[in-house]
């Protein structure tokens, strides 16, 4: 995987962010979702660099080979803030003030944190793949989506989730080498065998239904929006569309230049359709 690219731990603050990088040309941060790690990337971003791009890809603190301070009882540790001021530290540790970004899944909250954050010093253009932000989704509470989206729940209890999943992790999270592809994947299952690991994505979940909400609830109060251009995309055999109808009209409610559309996969689009997803990321990126 990632073969011409050069991966290091860049420490920024209390945090270890494992980082993947090469290509040259404009930059590009790429955030995996939950439970993967950068790896999820390594077909997308040969083919952006391919398309003339500098490629980042990090581990998200906690996730995979990166590292930060132990969990707190506020959650603040795993903010989408804390984890977005990470990066931006590691975008500069290399040499990149002004970069694109896509998140997908919990990727997606970190990356829309991090735009609204950061949209006049930092972040140029924002993709933002199989999500909406955390507040829309828990207006948007329906028996359906508590019955489909338990986890986020039952992720936010205290202790109960470490000792359920780290009894029989395989079982738990399920991947498949051959549609992941066999290196992302092992890397994968040897980041979810993990306790430290678990423990850390739990706490994504955990600050998701406390700090982070509570964030953007005040960002819409004060009528934060995005200003820089943002792009929605969302898998056609997921369940968002399903649930919420056409998710543009609600990016459309925090951003004033969105556009969007549908792209043919599954959830893990990066590793399911590479080539649709990178064409979508290269030309919005090159606007």
């Amino acid at each position: 995987m990632f073969e011409g690219f050069e991966e290091k731990s860049i420490q920024v603050g209390e945090a270890s962010i494992l980082t993947r990088h090469g290509g040259k040309g404009p930059p590009v941060l790429l955030l995996h979702g939950h439970p993967r790690t950068s790896a999820t990337w390594h077909r997308v971003a040969p083919l952006l660099v391919e398309r003339g791009f500098t490629v980042v890809c990090p581990d998200l603190r906690g996730y995979g080979r990166s590292r930060g301070p132990a969990p707190t009882p506020d959650h603040s540790g795993h903010s989408k803030r804390t984890v977005a001021n990470d990066l931006v530290a590691v975008m500069r540790s290399l040499g990149h003030d002004r970069f694109a970004l896509a998140g997908h899944d919990r990727g997606g909250a970190v990356a829309f944190r991090l735009a609204l954050d950061h949209q006049d010093d930092a972040v140029s253009q924002v993709a933002l793949l199989d999500c909406l932000p955390i507040s829309e989704h828990l207006s948007r509470i329906t028996v359906e989506f508590a019955t489909r989206w338990w986890h986020w729940f039952f992720f936010a209890q205290p202790d109960t989730p470490e000792r359920v999943i780290n009894a029989d992790p395989d079982s738990w999270y399920h991947g498949d080498p051959e549609s992941m592809g066999r290196e992302n994947h092992d890397e994968f299952r040897e980041a979810t065998r993990n306790p430290d690991v678990v423990r850390a994505m739990l706490e994504d979940y955990r600050a998701g239904l406390t700090v982070d909400l509570r964030d953007e609830e005040a960002d819409r109060a004060a009528g934060v929006r995005l200003r820089c251009p943002a792009l929605a995309l969302w898998s056609l055999r997921d369940d968002l569309e399903d649930l919420y109808g056409d998710p543009l009209k609600i990016w459309q409610g925090w951003a004033g230049d969105v556009r969007g559309h549908g792209i043919d996969s599954g959830h893990h689009m990066a590793e399911e359709a590479p080539e649709a997803l990178t064409a979508a990321l290269g030309d919005f990126f090159r606007r």
